[in-house]
């Protein structure tokens, strides 16, 4: 996964995503995410520096399967909304 962690007004904000996804663009109907170099861009890490991350995060944003499971598993995102 990559991470990326910077301090904004509001807090710290967390940025993980499964490798392999910088530069895509992710397109359902008028909704889009352009996983960019600049927002997403950063480290790669393991499981345990993206949940320590995540641990510290005041906002986070989370893309891709592995990302967001990780994130599921140890409680940083519940599921349950329509489609989930």
């Amino acid at each position: 996964m990559i991470l990326n962690e910077r301090e904004t007004p509001e807090g710290r904000l967390v940025a993980v995503c499964d490798d392999g996804l910088l530069g895509r663009t992710f397109e359902d109907g008028a909704v889009s995410i352009t996983v960019t170099e600049e927002f997403y861009g950063g480290d790669e890490v393991d499981d345990e520096a993206a949940v320590a991350a995540l641990g510290r995060a005041d906002v986070a944003n989370i893309v891709g399967e592995k990302a967001v499971a990780v994130a599921v598993e140890h409680g940083f995102v519940r599921l349950g909304f329509r489609d989930t």
